[in-house]
């Protein structure tokens, strides 16, 4: 599993890539590989207003459908209309290509709350020792 280092995490396994005034989110590696091959992805909309920890978009997988919880609050400045056809970007390239939205970062502050990725790494590990 690969957990770059500058991003932050969150437990329900989206990551974030703060630029300036605005951050990038997407879905883990760990997240796409336990769903399986991505054959749909709900987007949110620009302008769309998004709260931490609300659901902003979802997914469809050959294992499961999936909601998308927002890592952060802020407005969506842009999306990766990339993804309407072709979702499985996201698995194979979960933190360049695959990524899902930008949004303004209204709470700096807020990227406290979120796990480095030595944190999400121990995180996640514990996770798959809890479904053995």
């Amino acid at each position: 599993m690969d957990f770059p280092e500058e991003l932050k995490y969150s437990k329900e396994h989206v990551w974030v890539r703060e630029e300036g005034d605005r951050a990038v989110i997407g879905l883990t590696d760990y997240a796409q590989d336990a769903l399986g091959t991505i054959s749909a992805i709900e987007l949110p909309t620009v302008g769309d207003e998004l709260e931490q920890e609300d659901s902003f978009g979802s997914l469809e997988a050959r294992k499961t459908a999936s909601e998308l919880y927002a890592p952060i609050s802020g407005t969506v400045l842009e999306v990766n209309e990339e993804l309407d056809a072709a979702p499985e970007v996201i698995n194979d390239d979960p933190y360049d290509g695959g990524w899902i939205a930008a949004v303004s970062l209204d709470d700096p502050e807020e990227l406290k709350s979120l796990l480095s990725a030595e944190d999400y790494a121990e995180y996640v590990s514990q996770t798959d020792e809890d479904e053995e």
